[in-house]
Formats: C-alpha cells, structure tokens, sequence
C-alpha cells in the first residue's frame, strides 16, 4: 500500500532536496505501531531539516516532522490497539527517525502518549510540539514556586509557536504576561492570546550587564544567547527563568551573578526525550487549560504539498504562531 510524505534527500555532494514522494508501506523503518497520520505541524526544527540550513537530519532518505496525531492501525505494543488515537512529540522522529510530514509513520509504542479526553486529533497539532514545550515550562515555573502574585512573567520569542502558547496558558492561569517581540505591529494579536504589555525585543538582545533592574517573578525564554542572559540579570530575587529555545543563538554570554546573588533558578526545559509521566501530565494540563478559540487565533492549516514552501516563510520570520499539516489534503 503506498502513500504521499516529504522526504529530505541528501546527494553525494551534500546538497539537500526535499520532495513530495510516493512510498510503500513497506519502506517504513522499524516499529511496533503503525498509525495513520491526520496531522503534523511546521516547527522551527522542521523547517532547518525541509531546507537544510542546519544539520537537523541525521539519516537520509528522512521524512522530516516533529511530531503528529492519529489513529493506530497495527500494534504489536501492550498499551496500544488498533483504533487508539495518539500523539507523538520528540523522540528523535524527523530527525533519526521517520516522523509526522506522512500520511503513515511506524514508530515506538514507547513513545506514544494516548489523546488526552476533549481534544481533537486537529487540535492536539494545533497545540502540538509547540504548545506542549510551552506547557513544559509554565509547569517548571509552577514547580519553582512561581505564582500569579509574585509579578510578571516574561516571554521571549512572543511570536513564535512557543512564546504564542506560552502567552495563552500563563494568562489563563492569572498571571501578568509582558511578551517581547521583533514584530510589533503583532502587538494586537498578543494581547488578544493575553498578553498585557509588549516590549521590543531589542531591550532584551543587546549585550547587557551582569545584574540589571529586577522586574520578571519568572520568565519563559525561547530565544537563548543574550535575551537569556538578560532575562536571568533582571529576575527578580528568588525566580525562575525556564530557557526552552534557541532562536538567537545557543551562547549564554552572562555571569554567575543572578544565581548566587539573588537566588535566580535557571530551569532548562526539554520536550525531546522528556519522560511519559510528565509528557501525559502537560498534554491534560494543555486539554483542561486552553480554550478552542485559542486554537483559531494562533494557528494556519496547510497542505501536505505547501510544506516546502512553508518552511522557508518560517526561516524568515513571515510566520506567526503554529502551522498545522493536513497531511490528507
């Protein structure tokens, strides 16, 4: 039985391409589930694999895609059957393994979380990787101590799938959000996620001092290098700031000075290889937090056949929020 994925190529002079092609169901790599695919996303990580401007892939041929929703047709794993609807985040897929940009993908049960009670095959992409990562960290933050009295939160990356995300569950939990941004004619649409004041990026990506005016009680980063380095230099005594991206470089060019001075948690967020426990525990907090009008105001739907073309829009900041892949259409 055959058909349609993205698959990235690599040829012996090391160019990239990246296509629509048909494939068997046979040429799918190991796995004891297989599901049909409803949909996947475009993340950041996606779009450097579909247009080779960073090594992301490490095996070729590779269908590129983070993560996907659907239902299980064949299982030979204990937890899942034939009907189940699942979701996949991380877990090496688009990168060493087969991942979402398919109409089939046959992957390890292991690796499967069940849909959580409420939400749609649709609106689980449209959350997605993005969304769950974004979960992630607002839960390290609530883990740290961090709560709605304590002063605002800050986002970084504001307009990415992420920081758009992360801007949606802190205001639904009653915290004060400030969103910085490099685009603020988006100002209008990150008020509307709840955002309550933004801020141009610019005062947080110059290269600042070891300890600056202490304003944040925590802060979401999805950009690294020196918006983290500022973000921790202006956290207030005792808060935490949970670093989950790289989008401006994965230097960290700051001191010590925040952490032994004024007590500043610096909390590392990974959705990649996190474990199931924690993963099923952000996908319920995801289903009972966010609304479905959440899911319109942030989202774009494309076709399988616009995902090329997509991802190179993304690399160049014409993006804003999540991309959600109809891989069917």
């Amino acid at each position: 039985m055959s058909f349609s994925a993205l698959l990235v190529n690599r040829s012996e002079d090391k160019k990239i391409s990246s296509s629509l092609e048909t494939i068997e169901e046979s040429q799918l790599p190991e796995g004891d589930v297989v599901v049909d695919i409803d949909y996947s996303t475009l993340n950041y990580k996606d779009a450097l694999a579909i247009t080779g401007a960073a090594p992301v892939i490490r095996n070729y041929p590779m269908v590129p895609g983070i993560d996907f929703s659907g239902t299980v047709v064949e299982s030979s794993h204990a937890n899942w059957k034939a009907g189940d609807k699942v979701i996949l985040n991380g877990w090496g897929v688009g990168e060493m393994h087969w991942g979402g940009l398919s109409q089939k993908a046959k992957v390890n049960g292991d690796w499967l979380i069940g849909l959580p009670k409420g939400l749609s095959t649709y609106q689980a992409m449209a959350i997605g990787t993005a969304g769950y990562t974004a979960m992630l960290c607002v839960m390290a933050l609530q883990d740290q101590g961090v709560k709605p009295e304590d002063g605002e939160i800050l986002v970084t990356g504001a307009n990415g799938g992420v920081g758009s995300f992360a801007i949606a569950i802190l205001s639904a939990h009653g915290y004060d959000v400030v969103a910085s941004t490099g685009r603020p004619q988006e100002s209008a649409y990150l008020t509307e996620l709840g955002a309550k004041e933004c801020i141009d990026r610019s005062e947080m990506s110059e290269p600042g001092k070891p300890l600056g005016k202490e304003r944040w009680a925590g802060v979401v980063d999805c950009v690294g290098s020196h918006t983290l380095a500022n973000a921790c230099a202006t956290t207030k005594y005792g808060g935490t700031v949970a670093a989950c991206g790289l989008a401006q470089g994965f230097d960290l060019p700051a001191t010590v000075m925040p952490f032994i001075l004024r007590g500043v948690t610096l909390a590392g967020v990974d959705s990649v290889n996190a474990p199931i426990s924690l993963r099923q525990d952000a996908w319920d907090n995801l289903a009972e937090t966010l609304k479905p009008e959440t899911f319109e105001a942030v989202v774009e739907k494309i076709a399988l056949s616009d995902a090329i073309e997509t991802a190179g829009k993304l690399l160049k900041g014409e993006v804003r929020g999540r991309v959600v892949v109809d891989v069917n259409s």
